[in-house]
């Protein structure tokens, strides 16, 4: 009997310092996972770091204009069941939260997280609590850019010689070239790299993610389910 739910963090609402335009998570990113992880007999909350109603990346929705992700259909029909709908009106904030509740955690990715998640202190607090615990936590695609600011407690970056992976830099510059300007305000990649992780990618956009112990990546949008599947195989304590 799996008394602990299973927690899937997604980002606020936020606005690009770069673009100008609303930001919000990536549906395939809390989609993908949470269907791999519901199938496989475990609930789920979805949360978000400072709670309320929460909102997609445009790009991610399959029903947008443009057409980006018009292929996900698993999207999609989560998306059109209004009870899974409903889930995504107000969802508790990160610091109501005790990861002493939860058997793991997932952070998912979308543009929001560049600007909203480095410097927000509850978020970094929790998943470093489950780090700490010895618990699965996943972060996914633009995501993985809370681990930049975690440390351990001799001040020590969390990430220096670990394996992880995030939104690469072959990745960005197919996004810079499509909007035809810089998109994002710092890589993830480059960053990582410069505090010392072992960061390694798959070629763009495949599905991909690492694990490291207890802690686990994955690489952009289409990474969902392998997330899901290394932190299953971590909750039954395959190495």
């Amino acid at each position: 009997m799996q008394s602990k739910p299973i927690l899937i963090i997604v980002a606020n609402p936020a606005v690009s310092t770069t673009l100008g335009w609303p930001v919000g998570f990536w549906a395939a990113e809390l989609i993908h996972p949470y269907d791999a992880l519901t199938k496989a007999g475990h609930r789920v909350t979805i949360a978000s770091p400072d709670g309320g109603k929460v909102e997609l990346d445009a790009y991610s929705d399959p029903r947008d204009a443009s057409g980006y992700s018009k292929d996900d259909a698993l999207s999609l029909a989560y998306l059109n069941n209004p009870d899974f709908a409903k889930l995504l009106e107000n969802t508790p904030a990160v610091g109501a939260l005790s990861p002493a509740d939860f058997n793991a955690v997932i952070v998912a990715g979308g543009q929001s997280p560049m600007f909203t998640f480095r410097g927000h202190a509850p978020l970094q607090e929790l998943f470093l609590a489950f780090l700490v615990a010895g618990k699965p936590a996943a972060a996914l695609c633009h995501g993985t850019c809370l681990l930049l600011d975690l440390k351990l407690k001799d001040g020590s970056p969390l990430v220096r010689g670990r394996k992880m992976t995030g939104f690469a830099n072959s990745e960005e510059d197919f996004a810079d070239q499509v909007v035809g300007r810089k998109v994002m305000p710092f890589r993830i990649e480059d960053e990582a790299r410069k505090l010392g992780a072992d960061f390694v990618t798959a070629a763009p956009f495949q599905p991909f993610a690492v694990r490291d112990g207890n802690l686990i990546t994955g690489q952009q949008q289409h990474s969902g389910h392998e997330v899901a599947r290394l932190l299953l195989q971590a909750l039954e304590g395959k190495p």
